[in-house]
């Protein structure tokens, strides 16, 4: 597959640090697979008509033009609770206005389905889904490599992984985050003021990712460095103190905790800030809580003390803007759950199924699997 990105997109450190394993990976619909878990149920009663669908190679929001072009649906009555990947196959729900459910009695697509329909009261909105389920076939797998992988995934699944943002949110020539910069400085782009308002908040929210990236890669750097180099030496480096360091090498999980940054419940729940390091840290490894990295703008909850320190290096020039922005916090360590994996020896394939929680991508957990940039062969 050709490069999503160009080279001058930050590229954050991976966790893991094994050598590059040799795998080929296609997004195709027979080698990619995500399936929808819903929050919810439908409830089998209500004004809204609660649609599987199943694409194949389109966006979300090609989809749902698919559909109101048959209904006659107008795009904006349309629900649906995140945006599925063009490339692979995927089945997620979406809603629209039951009064329309006979519009689509004959619906027939090549690269879209209906799975199942039934009735709800309320329409989707963005964030109502629970996970997301993904199966990945690799190809060209020897097995000096498979084993690789599995010890890989075992490592994985037992740490947890950096929960970056994927290449999605950066564009094809990776310069989605440089435009968000510019429009927060000149509420222009290339001298022009954009009229497509979501188009704006887009490109924003890219240059927003791409900071929580390197202050996620930050934090992996220090936890790498904790367990290679001494007391002393991590004082040198980030000029902290000698309790900040004694608190980094005396954490034995990969991901250290930091006094004052901002926690939150796993895998959700509300946001504290991290004070009682020792208490936290048995938490941290229940998987009870876990690190929250922060999404720059008004109204984020706020770090203190080394913490905020850290954030204000990476962030510095965005708190600026801060007022321009809505902030939040997001996992900076997720896990994986209901992991499966077999190989294939005679085709040399290599197949893996997880779990992961919503906005999570498996394109970030296959990348510090392999432990190499996916997309640039």
């Amino acid at each position: 597959m050709k490069p999503m990105q160009n080279h001058t997109t930050f590229k954050p450190l991976l966790p893991l640090t094994h050598t590059p394993i040799n795998a080929h990976f296609s997004k195709n619909s027979d080698d990619f697979v995500v399936r929808e878990i819903p929050l919810y149920e439908p409830s089998g009663e209500g004004e809204h008509l609660m649609i599987l669908i199943q694409k194949k190679d389109l966006t979300t929001q090609e989809a749902l033009s698919i559909l109101s072009e048959f209904s006659g649906v107008k795009i904006r009555d349309f629900g649906y609770a995140g945006l599925k990947d063009k490339q692979g196959l995927t089945t997620q729900f979406i809603t629209m206005p039951r009064k329309f459910e006979q519009n689509l009695a004959n619906f027939r697509h090549e690269k879209l389905k209906i799975l199942s329909t039934n009735y709800h009261n309320n329409k989707l909105k963005i964030g109502h889904l629970k996970s997301n389920s993904f199966f990945i076939r690799l190809k060209k797998v020897m097995p000096s490599e498979a084993k690789k992988l599995e010890q890989a995934l075992l490592n994985i699944d037992k740490q947890g992984f950096a929960n970056y943002f994927g290449y999605q949110r950066f564009g094809k020539y990776g310069d989605n985050a440089t435009s968000g910069l510019e429009i927060l400085k000149h509420g222009t782009l290339n001298g022009k003021r954009l009229k497509n308002p979501k188009l704006s908040d887009f490109l924003i929210s890219a240059y927003q990712s791409e900071l929580f990236n390197r202050y996620l890669s930050k934090r992996v750097e220090i936890s790498r460095f904790s367990d290679d180099f001494s007391q002393k030496e991590l004082c040198e480096i980030y000029k902290f103190d000698t309790q900040m360091a004694k608190n980094l090498k005396s954490q034995k999980q990969f991901f250290k905790l930091i006094l004052g940054e901002v926690l939150g419940h796993y895998p959700f729940g509300k946001c504290f800030l991290c004070e009682d390091l020792g208490a936290e840290i048995e938490r941290f490894l229940r998987r009870d809580i876990t690190s929250c990295g922060l999404i720059v703008g008004d109204r984020a909850y706020a770090s203190s003390g080394v913490a905020y320190d850290l954030e204000r290096e990476i962030y510095a020039q965005a708190f600026e803007f801060s007022k321009k922005m809505s902030g939040s916090r997001r996992f900076a360590w997720s896990y994986l759950s209901d992991l499966a994996y077999k190989y294939d020896e005679k085709n040399a394939h290599f197949t893996m199924s997880f779990v992961l929680n919503k906005g999570s991508y498996a394109t970030v957990v296959l990348e510090q699997i392999l432990n190499k940039n996916i997309f640039d062969e």
